[in-house]
């Protein structure tokens, strides 16, 4: 006779199912490596002290984020809120031409209000300042974070965090919600440029570096708080999707998409942004759910396993996304280790149904408890009086931005002796983009999506083509947008500057049913070069792209052809790859190297692709004797619908 089988009682069941959950949560945390846990008596006292002063609303206004535009001093002081933020697009007043002593101001009536509610704690405003501090008119641009992976250089990013860390205070900012430490799979992702590359080490590497410039004078006012972005796996969802699903092993979580935030805690990073993403676990195809809802990873991995005491904040509206919870209430995102939560615009609700799940029980006073320990701590390590000056001037640093640029292009074809183009030279300039300031800086510009912006809206910067004339002599530089109007015989060279439209998050997905051909989605560029190639001048083309894309048919009409990512507000740091000093000084070359594949087909969206077009750490010098970078020829199909 078979074996009966038993039928378990529902006690049964739950006792199973939990020691299933804790063995599942056990070799979640064994993973990852430990880290040894170091406090600071003083501190904890002073953070003791501060958390018996707070009743139980006080406590979840620290908790608790708005959006500027959603609030104001009186209802900071009123309803005890502990921090603020801006986000793309959102400026005192509403104002995008706000000046840096304009936003100190609001600033300052935060803080006050602040005080007046809860004597002793500031208020921490944070802020996206993901190159630069790209929210405020006149601050420098940097290149994002896919052009400083091309020049692998620790010291420039690091640099580039203490220049950014002084814009941000000169608006009398405290945080800055970057770096993105993720390591993309799928350059589908519309924040691939966000990344520094397909490589766990160099992401880092580099991520250690920002952080450690973005935080270096914290307690002096010079420094900001940093936030390792997006906790986790944000960038290894399945077909690039953003807020998607992340299949990797446990043991991948750890080592590929960890390995950033490791670097991170390293500099002493004090707070962590959890992910929209979710993650399944490809071993046994095990769901784990949204990230904002993952105490395994929040709490197991991240605050216990690795000794993190500072504090995680939640994403835009993030726990709104967790099954049985609404965009204002989500005990289960609390429980599960969120500290901060972002609720820009149903704050107020937010806060009462809050108090309310803690005073039936759904909230164990503990974890509230723990959650405002971990935001004192944070906050009393925080200078509040910034060191820098409230002017434009202490947002800029265009020379480092300018080397930035210099250094992180990429030369992906040419032809010998073609670069760099003589200091006498007579150029023609075509494309669009060759003067506009929007597409050299790409998203999160000014804007979220960094698009409704014009050349005015960046003072400070300055166009390819006008950093041509500049250094060739304006009458030297004739500008033809579309290529339809000039001989190019006439000329010694013509540059070319193609790109993509600006995107940001969720907008700038490449969808499933499309292809990496950037001519799919920019038909003019290859008609521009079609316009010019072959017509007596030798053509150079620099791309402007969040990602690589395919380009075989646009560089087989080019003699050479530069990945110029997204590069900011610098554009003298292009020319100065494209044109040889005037002074006599030796032409560095190029030196900037792949941080992800180039692909050599339009259906190549992996960060592993086995035959690309150019490899990881791919490049030219300009200095070769020999062409290089050959193409494949154009496929029979140059539109296929990709495989999923």
């Amino acid at each position: 006779m078979p074996r009966a089988t038993p039928i378990l009682t529902g006690t049964l069941l739950l006792c199973v199912a939990t020691l299933a959950d804790a063995a599942g949560t056990d070799s979640i945390v064994q993973a990852w490596p430990t880290r040894p846990s170091v406090r600071d008596a003083a501190l904890e006292a002073r953070v003791e002290a501060a958390l018996k002063g707070l009743s139980l609303r006080q406590k979840i206004g620290q908790m608790t984020q708005p959006e500027i535009r959603a609030i104001t001093p009186d209802e900071v002081r009123d309803y005890a809120i502990g921090t603020v933020l801006n986000g793309g697009g959102g400026w005192p007043g509403q104002d995008r031409n706000a000046t840096p002593a304009r936003w100190r101001a609001l600033s300052e009536q935060f803080q006050a209000a602040a005080r007046q509610a809860t004597p002793g704690v500031p208020l921490l405003w944070g802020t996206d300042a993901v190159h630069g501090h790209n929210n405020v008119r006149g601050a420098t641009l940097f290149p994002h974070h896919i052009a400083l992976g091309a020049t692998r250089d620790a010291d420039l990013v690091r640099d580039i965090g203490r220049a950014t860390a002084s814009a941000v205070r000169a608006s009398g900012l405290h945080w800055t919600f970057a770096p993105t430490l993720a390591v993309v799979q799928d350059v589908r992702w519309g924040r691939t440029y966000e990344s520094f590359g397909a490589d766990p080490a160099l992401v880092r590497r580099l991520g250690q570096a920002e952080v450690e410039g973005l935080q270096d004078g914290l307690a002096q006012g010079r420094g900001v708080l940093a936030t390792a972005k997006h906790f986790i796996a944000d960038g290894g969802t399945r077909r690039g999707i953003d807020q998607g699903v992340s299949h990797a092993t446990a043991t991948e979580l750890a080592q590929v998409h960890g390995a950033g935030y490791l670097g991170a805690l390293d500099a002493g990073v004090q707070t962590v942004m959890a992910s929209f993403s979710s993650w399944t676990d490809s071993a046994g195809y095990v769901e784990h759910g949204k990230m904002h809802g993952n105490a395994a990873l929040l709490t197991g991995v991240l605050k216990d396993r690795l000794a993190f005491d500072g504090l995680v904040v939640s994403d835009w509206d993030g726990i709104a996304q967790l099954p049985g919870c609404t965009v204002d209430d989500c005990p289960a995102a609390i429980n599960a280790g969120i500290d901060i939560v972002m609720v820009p615009f149903h704050w107020k609700p937010f806060i009462a149904n809050t108090v309310k799940a803690v005073e039936q029980g759904r909230i164990p006073m503990a974890r509230i408890d723990d959650a405002v320990r971990r935001i004192l701590r944070v906050k009393f390590g925080v200078g509040m009086q910034p060191a820098v000056p409230a002017t434009v001037e202490a947002m800029q640093a265009p020379e480092l931005a300018r080397r930035a640029v210099r250094e992180s292009l990429v030369l992906l074809k040419n032809r010998p002796g073609l670069l760099p183009l003589r200091p006498t030279a007579r150029v023609l300039v075509v494309g669009a983009a060759a003067d506009s300031l929007p597409h050299q800086s790409g998203g999160w510009s000014l804007t979220w999506q960094g698009r409704d912006t014009t050349n005015a809206d960046f003072p400070q910067g300055t166009t390819l083509l006008a950093a041509l004339r500049q250094r060739l002599g304006g009458p030297q530089v004739a500008f033809d947008a579309d290529g339809s109007r000039s001989d190019p015989a006439r000329f010694d060279a013509v540059v070319a500057v193609l790109a993509e439209s600006p995107y940001a998050e969720g907008e700038g997905d490449i969808r499933i049913t499309d292809n990496l051909r950037h001519s799919r989605r920019q038909p003019q560029d290859l008609a521009l070069l079609q316009r010019v190639a072959g017509r007596g001048a030798p053509v150079v083309t620099l791309l402007y792209s969040g990602r690589p894309l395919y380009v075989n048919d646009l560089a087989n009409h080019s003699d050479a052809f530069i990945a110029a990512w997204l590069p900011g507000s610098e554009g003298a740091g292009l020319v100065d790859a494209l044109v040889a000093p005037a002074d006599g000084r030796p032409w560095p070359g190029f030196t900037g190297r792949l941080p992800f594949p180039w692909p050599a087909g339009p259906c190549q969206f992996s960060s592993h692709e086995a035959k690309p077009w150019w490899p990881v750490g791919g490049g030219l010098s300009g200095k070769e004797t020999q062409a290089g970078g050959k193409l494949l020829p154009e496929p029979a199909d140059p539109q296929p619908i990709c495989p999923l």
